[in-house]
């Protein structure tokens, strides 16, 4: 099977040299260090409640406290022990609402706004960083869409939570059933194998959605896989070399009590870097080798969300 022709440009050493300059000047260019710190900001104060819609969509088939359970070690994996305990600890307060329906529809019509204002930042800052017009962006009929897609990737984060449940229930339940046969055959190894494979896959696709829907402009699904993979690469990378800044506690230790949460303003403000560059590298992939369907350089820019 012979690959694209244009497939085999974009991998020829230049052109991917090439890429990533474009990609890191563009990334300079739209100030995506200060759009990380103001979605580290947004995120913080949506991260409770977009956890408990997660919660309470993937509890509907798994159990809340399954998920939960499932939820929070990924959570660690990902921020590491503090963390995860500002997660934690901002989730046991939530729970601690108001009695009555007044209250509970109330709460929840601020559950979703809330869950939905930082993927609503995000998207204005793709849709700069994708050079999308003003007029393209603008009106009620935009800012409607603009939150029923991001509450659409909230109900996507809690499809991937289940998948996950259901593939580690699997391999767990394998584990308890074959006991000391499943630990010494080779059969093991390649299970977790293909488990972080598709655990990759999972993060990919992720990307790939957030990439494809999220911002205004049209982009076609091929555009969009190469960038969601090299981000998905970048970001597991990234995962383990914030993990090894934030253990040593240099950065942290210095606010005493508020050192968890610096902690993981700090992770989702690196993570957000590698996002925003796995943004613009796939914006320059699509004006370099894609179907053309990428805003034109020259479109206005959008203003400053």
């Amino acid at each position: 099977m012979r690959l694209p022709p244009t497939l085999l440009r974009a991998l020829r050493p230049s052109e991917i040299g090439g890429l990533l300059m474009d990609s890191a000047k563009q990334w300079s260019t739209h100030r995506a260090s200060s759009k990380g710190a103001a979605l580290a900001l947004y995120m913080v104060f949506s991260l409770a409640p977009m956890l408990i819609l997660v919660i309470a969509v993937a509890g509907a088939f798994f159990g809340e406290d399954a998920v939960r359970s499932e939820l929070f070690s990924q959570l660690r994996d990902l921020t590491g022990e503090r963390g995860a305990e500002v997660i934690q600890t901002v989730l046991a307060s939530a729970h601690e609402s108001g009695k009555g329906w007044i209250a509970a529809l109330i709460s929840i019509f601020v559950l979703i706004f809330s869950a939905t204002t930082a993927f609503a930042e995000l998207k204005a800052s793709l849709d700069e960083l994708w050079e999308v017009s003003a007029n393209q962006k603008s009106g009620l009929h935009s800012m409607v869409r603009s939150r029923m897609l991001s509450f659409g990737l909230v109900l996507v984060l809690a499809l991937f939570l289940l998948i996950s449940l259901t593939v580690n229930a699997a391999l767990g339940a394998a584990r308890g059933y074959y006991g000391d046969l499943w630990t010494a055959s080779s059969f093991a190894l390649v299970a977790e194998w293909i488990s972080s494979l598709f655990s990759f896959s999972i993060v990919v696709a992720l990307f790939a959605v957030i990439y494809k829907l999220l911002p205004s402009a049209k982009i076609s699904w091929p555009d969009v896989i190469p960038g969601a993979i090299v981000t998905a690469a970048l970001f597991l990378v990234g995962k383990w070399g914030i993990g090894v800044y934030l253990s040593r506690g240099a950065a942290v230790s210095a606010y005493g009590a508020a050192g968890s949460l610096i902690a993981l303003l700090l992770w989702i403000y690196y993570s957000a870097q590698i996002f925003f560059f796995g943004a613009v590298f796939t914006r320059q992939f699509a004006l370099r080798f894609g179907r053309k369907s990428a805003p034109a350089a020259e479109s206005t820019p959008a203003a400053d969300a």
